[in-house]
């Protein structure tokens, strides 16, 4: 095998697979568009699209390009197993909640988003508070996931980082101006059923060339033996210990992550806005509930996961150039993300490599498309009341306002995907957890004020939720560490373990570690929230 660089090993004709796959998604999208003469047909497809596609689409929204890359690494890595897999109970729960509770306030009024809903209950500065969480919360969470996406793609194509980005740029940017959400539902569709192509590809493949297949994966996964001669169970799912700080526990699955799922499926606009688009509040909640087989996709990539430590752990690399990319010391992967790319560059054939590696490409693109068109709804939202009739001129001027915000913020994220990489190379990886980690600083406040809206019918404190939003923030500031290890100095580390939050490690330098998992920070800020904004003084009759 070369040794001049993984990128040698792609061939014309996988970049043939690649463009043409992005070239079939296009014209399926441009097929599908429908009309698209007012914001609704723009925005909602036209309250037109069928559950089953819409249900798709979430759920290649949620397998993300970074899931896709992401969930296989994390069982390469040292202390990996399959106790991701738990969320899953806390996201089914969650999923169920949104489809029974949320969905039918959506079609009561013709609204575009939780966050006008938000306005017509609590006020605009409600909705201005909401929407100005989720821009900010978006635009470095998307990023960041454009930016991981692109990074393996660099390693193992012969196209340069910059290009990776532009490519997924202008191909997000095109499809939802094509569209809009008709276009991103019906091409989040293909990139779903290229998950599971490639996932399927990739599995079965690893275990056809193991010696006795399924019970060789099986046996060396269920008793791998680490260099201290200790042994670890990879396909190990529940994991019962009640320290605050592990965050893959069943009780986090259980009391943490539904409130994260129910901000992230009934409140975040990524998400929601593909509920808006069915032709009715039962096909919604159909396309909700039913999104969490998605879940068996994360069953996928975890097997592939396993597949992977299994196959390497067999055949340790020897290719010194893939031992420097995946930064393999002492029989596992420094760098587990890259080891999936890694891995279909150098093993699969031609052609095949290329289907998957567009799967790559096409889960970063419908993860930036997708937040395109919500980003693009919540601008235009903020500068029009977007709920009130419009004559069919202006429909056809606020069209053309939404697709020139959708080209905005695709310059702006597309740039800012440029600025967190400059970061990472003067940083390292420190600007990444930050950027990965800033949903969690809106998920409280997001899902709080939502419930306020829901259950309130009128009793609000407007100053209440301010207070509580920013006091949540506050409160998860001093439990993640993402952002104080920009600024980790010795003086800084010792005065940080005071706090009951945060324990000394010791250097040089010293830092800290979290004594608490911030996923705790789910339910108490959202609780937080809720009680800071509801008005409990009795109210009058009459």
């Amino acid at each position: 095998m070369p040794t001049e660089g993984l990128h040698s090993h792609f061939t014309a004709l996988d970049w043939t697979v690649v463009f043409g796959y992005l070239a079939l998604t296009t014209l399926v999208g441009h097929r599908l568009r429908g009309r698209q003469a007012s914001i609704k047909d723009f925005f909602l497809g036209g309250r037109s699209l069928p559950w089953p596609a819409v249900s798709g689409s979430i759920i290649a929204t949620e397998i993300s390009g970074v899931t896709f890359i992401a969930v296989p690494g994390l069982v390469m890595a040292l202390d990996g197993d399959f106790t991701y897999l738990q969320w899953a109970i806390g996201s089914i729960l969650a999923r169920i909640v949104v489809g029974l509770f949320f969905v039918k306030v959506f079609y009561e009024k013709d609204i575009y988003s939780p966050y006008d809903y938000m306005g017509n209950r609590l006020g605009r500065a409600a909705k201005t508070l909401a929407t100005v969480l989720f821009t900010v919360g978006s635009i470095l969470a998307q990023s960041v996931r454009v930016l991981v996406a692109a990074l393996p793609l660099k390693v193992v194509t012969p196209l340069p980082f910059e290009w990776c980005i532009v490519v997924i740029g202008v191909f997000a940017v095109g499809w939802t101006l094509m569209g809009g959400m008709r276009t991103v539902i019906w091409t989040d569709v293909m990139q779903f059923g290229i998950f599971v192509v490639g996932g399927l590809t990739a599995l079965f493949w690893m275990v056809g060339s193991f010696d006795g297949g399924w019970t060789t994966l099986v046996e060396t996964a269920r008793n791998a033996e680490a260099f201290d001669g200790s042994t670890r169970d990879k396909m190990r799912l529940l994991n019962l210990e009640f320290d605050p700080a592990v965050s893959l526990t069943l009780w986090v699955a259980l009391f943490a992550v539904p409130f994260q799922n129910l901000n992230a499926f009934g409140v975040d606009q990524l998400n929601a806005q593909r509920m808006f688009c069915c032709r009715n509040a039962a096909d919604a909640r159909k396309a909700i509930i039913w999104s969490s087989l998605g879940q068996l996709v994360t069953v996928l990539m975890l097997m592939v996961g396993v597949a992977l430590f299994v196959f390497y752990r067999l055949a340790p690399p020897t290719d010194p150039a893939i031992l420097a990319e995946l930064d393999w010391s002492a029989g596992v992967p420094g760098k587990p993300d890259r080891v999936f790319p890694v891995w279909i560059v150098t093993e699969l054939p031609v052609a095949v490599r290329g289907l998957i590696l567009a799967g790559i490409f096409a889960a970063a693109i419908s993860s930036l498309d997708s937040i395109l068109a919500a980003l693009s709804q919540t601008t235009l939202s903020l500068l029009h009341h977007t709920d009130r009739e419009f004559s069919e001129h202006e429909h056809r001027r606020l069209v053309l306002q939404s697709r020139a915000l959708v080209v905005f913020w695709g310059v702006a994220l597309t740039g800012f995907t440029f600025v967190l990489a400059a970061v990472k190379e003067k940083t390292g990886d420190q600007i990444l957890p930050l950027a990965f980690g800033m949903t969690t600083y809106t998920v409280g406040p997001l899902l709080g004020m939502f419930l306020v809206a829901l259950l309130g019918r009128g009793r609000r404190r407007l100053a209440g939720l301010f207070v509580g939003a920013a006091v949540s923030m506050v409160l998860v500031l001093f439990v993640r560490t993402d952002v104080w290890i920009l600024f980790m100095g010795d003086g800084l580390a010792e005065w940080l373990a005071k706090l009951p939050t945060y324990a000394l490690v010791e250097g040089p330098p010293k830092s800290v570690k979290s004594t608490l998992a911030s996923e705790w920070m789910w339910p108490i800020t959202t609780l937080l929230t809720f009680v800071c904004g509801w008005d409990f003084r009795r109210k009058r009759e009459g």
